[in-house]
C-alpha cells in the first residue's frame, strides 16, 4: 500500500515556475515508478511525466518536454515536478500516482494522491 500526498500547488503568471511535491508513505516506495498527471476542467486526466523506482528513466508529454523535469529522492520518499515557464494551458489539477510497470498510461498507475491545483494566469 502506497499513500500520496501532493503539496506545492498555486496560483502563478505566465512564465513563472512552480515545484510540486508528493510525499509517499509505505516501505515501497523506492520500488514503485511514479507518475504526474493533470486533469483540466472539462478535459481528461491527461500524462504529464514518469520516473523510474530508481530515477534512471524519465518520460515526458511533449506538452511539458524542455520545460519540466520530474525527480525524485528516495530518502525522502519525494518525487517532485520542477515546472518553468508555465503558460495558462498548463492549468489544471495535478496528481502524482505510482505503478509498478513504467509508462504513460494513466490505468497502469494503481495508487494517486487526491491533486494539488496549479493555476497560471496570463
Amino acid at each position: 500500500q502506497v499513500q500520496l500526498v501532493e503539496s506545492g500547488g498555486g496560483l502563478v503568471q505566465a512564465g513563472g515556475s512552480l515545484r510540486l511535491s508528493c510525499a509517499a508513505s509505505g516501505r515501497t516506495f523506492s520500488t514503485q515508478n511514479m507518475g504526474w498527471f493533470r486533469q483540466a476542467p472539462g478535459k481528461q486526466r491527461e500524462f504529464v511525466a514518469a520516473i523510474s523506482w530508481g530515477g534512471g528513466s524519465t518520460y515526458y508529454a511533449d506538452s511539458v518536454k524542455g520545460r519540466f523535469t520530474i525527480s525524485r529522492d528516495n530518502a525522502k520518499n519525494t518525487v517532485y515536478l520542477q515546472m518553468n515557464s508555465l503558460k495558462p494551458e498548463d492549468t489544471a489539477v495535478y496528481y502524482c500516482a505510482a505503478t509498478k510497470s513504467f509508462g504513460a498510461a494513466l490505468g497502469q498507475y494503481v495508487y494517486w494522491g487526491q491533486g494539488t491545483q496549479v493555476t497560471v494566469s496570463s
